[in-house]
């Protein structure tokens, strides 16, 4: 809207609200839920947590309340920020020093995703995770201005709020509630957007319905399931100064781990999802986990800078999802781990990553990672459902839809 906040005002901010944290007991290890949807107290409340050592973790107001108790309890939040609370004076806390001990390797937040027993599970992101994300060498200068519309849930929104801030640029926080693609497109316009992420699919319509959209905006991210070459085409022949990139990367490895920005012909019409970030390193493996040669499919395992310290409380999933890495060359350093996708993916001639599909039954729905055994899950527990089976049906192209079959008890 109309309010704006400067670096110092978010600063002096987030110190009084960390201070009041502080005396209530958050501290290096805490856990604080923030449930304040998308908006600038969102951003002052992580970075205040943050500040007093601990860890956030985004909540959505609108999610199921079995599910929110859930989330507190599996997560052991010290408490939840939310409206009440901002609302608040925390003028005594002002000018509060802090020793809270923040590293690298120090959980900066918690998000939760789809889990295949019916039950989320928290993926913890370090402080090092998100710095190697906005230190990349591929942002240059289109995120100046970057909008932030994803649901605060949503790992987009580690871009859209971090990369900007990191990097001296302008978070421009989009009007609360769902956002059509209409809304989104005058968003865009009214906060003169220079960087932006969207869906596939979403990238997909406003190109289709909203070409102008685009007219300011100097790169766009797309991701979250396989890019339309046909719109990619489009919008740069009616913006050719626009860079397109098409970003991939799960949760567990920080938003993005690797990019391709394209250019010229798209080959074998499909958009690669392209080459590692800086810090990151990507392995095409077999069954028994042996690199496998160009043009040949296998699981794609990721290293680096952006791999997440594992799942909360469940180190059974962790070993199973981030095992060692034993192709760690000079200076990486022992220890090292690699993060297995699941994804089925093979190198091309250009030695760009092509996407193949899952090696599981996981599907994305509007860049949303969903499990089908979690859905399955909650339906068996309707007492007059006796069975179900949950899959992606795709009846018109690009519109994807979660179907579920039942056998009444």
């Amino acid at each position: 809207g109309e309010r704006e906040w400067s670096y110092r005002e978010v600063e002096e901010r987030a110190g009084r609200l960390a201070g009041w944290l502080v005396r209530r007991g958050v501290r290096a290890g805490s856990r604080v839920g923030v449930a304040l949807g998308r908006s600038v107290e969102a951003i002052v409340a992580m970075l205040a947590v943050l500040k007093a050592g601990g860890a956030y973790v985004p909540l959505d107001p609108a999610y199921p309340a079995e599910r929110l108790q859930f989330i507190a309890e599996d997560a052991q939040l010290a408490l939840v920020i939310d409206a009440e609370v901002m609302s608040g004076d925390f003028s005594a806390f002002s000018g509060t020093r802090f020793e809270a001990p923040v590293d690298g390797p120090g959980a900066a937040y918690v998000m939760y995703t789809s889990g295949s027993t019916g039950l989320p599970k928290g993926v913890e992101v370090t402080h090092a995770d998100v710095v190697g994300l906005a230190s990349d060498g591929c942002w240059g200068g289109a995120q100046r201005r970057v909008l932030w519309h994803s649901p605060e849930v949503f790992d987009a929104s580690t871009f859209e709020v971090w990369v900007p801030l990191l990097t001296g640029g302008t978070v421009v926080v989009a009007s609360s509630g769902e956002l059509d693609s209409e809304r989104l497109a005058a968003e865009i316009a009214a906060g003169r957007v220079t960087g932006l992420w969207l869906t596939s699919g979403l990238f997909s319509v406003l190109v289709e319905h909203h070409l102008e959209a685009f007219a300011g905006v100097e790169q766009v991210w797309a991701g979250g399931d396989v890019v339309s070459p046909a719109a990619v085409r489009r919008v740069l022949d009616a913006h050719p100064g626009l860079s397109v990139v098409n970003g991939y990367g799960p949760t567990e490895t920080t938003t993005f781990a690797t990019r391709h920005v394209v250019t010229g012909e798209l080959s074998q019409g499909s958009v690669p999802i392209g080459r590692p970030l800086d810090g990151m390193r990507a392995y095409v493996l077999d069954d028994h986990l042996a690199l496998v040669p160009p043009g040949v499919p296998g699981e794609l395992y990721l290293a680096g800078a952006g791999v997440a310290r594992g799942y909360v409380d469940r180190p059974a999933l962790t070993a199973e999802r981030f095992v060692a890495d034993p192709y760690t060359g000079d200076g990486v350093g022992a220890g090292a781990r690699m993060y297995r996708t699941g994804d089925l993916v093979r190198w091309n001639r250009d030695g760009q990553l092509e996407y193949l599909g899952r090696a599981d039954d996981q599907v994305k729905i509007r860049g949303f990672r969903v499990e089908p055994g979690e859905i399955e899950a909650t339906l068996r527990l309707h007492p007059g459902v006796a069975d179900a089976l949950v899959v992606v049906r795709e009846d018109q192209p690009g519109d994807k839809r979660l179907i579920a079959y039942t056998t009444p008890a």
